[in-house]
């Protein structure tokens, strides 16, 4: 990348890149302001482009990842992984490029000032430049970069990088190939005007049509009917297709073309199997797409957490989720989008990764957190979960995971209800709490000998106590009814009774400093404990960071295995690559082949076994006690 013209001059602006459309803007605004009889609509007309322009990449990027609509149109099945999202990531590069050379233009070509609105002769005149000679200069340069390995290596092979061709790659190039493909923009748009056709909508109609086909030639979704070849057979040499230029990215001594392969036909570089594959696909009506050997069913947080999926933006989705104080326009959208989901849609795929050759997926059911807990709404979830579950058996998905709130206990008991109503399911459903219980237990310092728990009652809360029992650690827990009491104490071994501790609240201050939540709990509730303490836990939401003397840990998370492949988005708040212990329980419950629903009540005896699982197949603990720092 030291190749001269390789690299984009505001590279090490990071965002304060869009700073460079400051001069617009500001010329725009003086003479609105100060020049009435000179208004400068030129910089509005760039400045209204770029946004455009950005608008249709965006909007081709979140098509190309709604998964729920496309998943068996995608041509390359591979996933896209955070390494090519983090060098995508300024794939706008170009769009800032072709506004300061169209401010240039116009101060070359001044007569651009009086175009009119519309020229019918000119949209001729564009189309005859286009392909006379937009279309065969771009072949010849684009096969000269690929054919001259100086060009390749330096320059053309950035945009060959990517894995999987996205939206995002077509804007993934060096300056110079940018630089080259502007003038093959401005050449139609310069010809037509200085001939004395030009005008302000074949300006637009242009330059949007052609970052439209350039999207369309990287979504990487099939979207073109084969018939409409088979009806009029010289379209197919007019307009390429998604599978024609993806081959290219596959075999790169092929498919050349801007966007009509005609030239690839005549330079005799058009790939034999471009019809044959692009035919397939789009007739294979998902027949051929692999079916998931995992499933994690979630469901959406909230409405604001409703926007980080990779439809809505990619780069959030590859970042731990986080307010975002530019979404909030966005807000009524989604809000809006609620309803509609609660109204008329289904459990449906959100992403995907591939571990040791096995397909994995998210599926989402469509209710919000808050949900849950409307009485009215508990029967029209456990059907979505219930029509997921069987969905997921007819396809021969293995093993199928609950997530957070689906496998709540008052409203399935964590699962049993689907797998007592439905006895003979092949696919083993499976709450992870299991593999959650390990995660929390595994964080608690080896020598502690005191714990206070919240939560106590509850499937994970239960299991947390006997085991911490059974390790002869004491396990303080806020007054309980007498009924509630004795019925954990009685499924703790005779000897490990005397461990299970009642106190008050301030016995709580006076006492441990390490504290497991499973009930959440108020910021004056967080004032009970004493200075130092360390809050472990397991309750959804997590609790407020209220106490500046105290530290708190994340949500029981494992980090999967490094072979993962086409991983790209963030699971919630969960950093790259992690997932939530129940997520991380599913796959052990696949990769060891076990058989077994786990549903219900934790076995206690199987904390240790599904640990040891989750290590020995590479999940890694993220343990919040390498970040703790106790202030004074």
């Amino acid at each position: 990348m030291d190749a001269p013209l390789a690299a984009w001059p505001w590279d090490n602006l990071g965002m304060f890149k869009y700073v460079l459309y400051g001069p617009l803007v500001g010329k725009a605004l003086y003479s609105w302001v100060y020049e009435d009889k000179r208004i400068e609509y030129w910089c509005l007309h760039i400045l209204i482009i770029s946004v455009l322009r950005g608008l249709i990449h965006i909007l081709w990027n979140s098509f190309s990842n709604m998964l729920f609509l496309n998943r068996a149109r995608q041509i390359n099945q591979r996933g896209v992984d955070f390494k090519q999202i983090d060098n995508e990531w300024n794939w706008d590069n170009f769009i800032l490029l072709q506004a300061a050379i169209a401010s240039m233009g116009y101060y070359i070509f001044p007569c651009s000032e009086s175009l009119p609105r519309w020229n019918t002769k000119g949209f001729i005149a564009l189309q005859i430049l286009h392909v006379a000679v937009s279309e065969p200069l771009y072949y010849v340069l684009h096969r000269h970069f690929h054919r001259n390995k100086y060009l390749f290596i330096h320059y053309h092979s950035l945009h060959h990088s990517s894995p999987v061709p996205q939206i995002p790659t077509a804007g993934h190039a060096t300056l110079l190939e940018h630089i080259v493909l502007s003038a093959i923009v401005a050449i139609p748009i310069l010809g037509s005007s200085i001939i004395g056709y030009g005008s302000i909508s074949l300006i637009y109609g242009y330059i949007l049509m052609f970052d439209f086909l350039r999207c369309l030639g990287h979504c990487n979704v099939e979207i073109i009917p084969h018939r409409w070849f088979e009806t009029f057979p010289f379209l197919r040499y007019l307009l390429y297709t998604p599978t024609y230029h993806s081959l290219h990215h596959t075999e790169k001594d092929s498919n050349f073309c801007l966007f009509m392969p005609l030239f690839d036909a005549l330079g005799n570089t058009l790939n034999s199997k471009s019809w044959e594959d692009h035919k397939k696909i789009t007739s294979a009506s998902g027949e051929n797409v692999r079916v998931p050997d995992f499933v994690f069913l979630a469901h959406v947080v909230d409405v604001t957490a409703s926007m980080h999926p990779p439809f809505v933006f990619r780069s959030l989705a590859s970042l731990p989720y986080s307010p975002k104080l530019f979404m909030l326009p966005f807000w009524p959208l989604a809000f809006s989008a609620m309803f509609a989901l609660w109204a008329w849609s289904k459990t449906f795929l959100i992403s995907f990764y591939w571990l040791r050759g096995r397909l994995h997926q998210t599926w989402a059911v469509p209710r919000y957190g808050f949900q849950y807990f409307l009485p009215f709404a508990q029967t029209g979830i456990n059907k979505q979960i219930e029509d997921a579950i069987l969905r997921a058996d007819r396809l021969g998905v293995k093993v199928l995971s609950l997530a957070a709130l689906n496998k709540n206990e008052s409203l399935n008991g964590g699962g049993t209800l689907f797998v007592d109503k439905h006895p003979n399911l092949k696919v083993r459903v499976v709450h992870g709490n299991t593999c959650t219980a390990a995660v929390i237990l595994n964080e608690l310092p080896k020598d502690v000998k005191e714990v206070f728990l919240t939560g106590a009652t509850s499937k994970l809360g239960r299991a947390i106590a006997l085991y911490l029992c059974r390790k002869r650690v004491r396990v303080l827990m806020l007054t309980l009814s007498t009924e509630r009491f004795q019925k954990i104490q009685k499924e703790a071994p005779i000897d490990c009774q005397n461990y299970l501790v009642q106190v008050t609240k301030y016995q709580a201050a006076q006492h441990s400093k390490t504290w497991i939540v499973g009930k959440w709990i108020t910021p004056r509730e967080q004032n009970w404990a004493p200075p130092g303490t360390h809050f472990h836990q397991f309750v959804v939401p997590p609790i407020l960071h209220f106490r500046r003397d105290c530290t708190y840990g994340d949500l029981a998370a494992m980090r999967l295995p490094d072979d993962v492949e086409g991983l790209g988005i963030c699971e919630y708040t969960m950093d790259r690559g992690v997932v939530h212990a129940c997520h991380a329980g599913g796959v052990v419950h696949l990769l060891e082949g076990w058989t077994h629903h786990e549903v219900g009540a934790i076995d206690v005896d199987k904390i240790d076994l599904v640990w040891e699982a989750a290590l020995k197949h590479g999940f890694k603990p993220v343990s919040s006690l390498r970040n703790r720092q106790i202030s004074s």
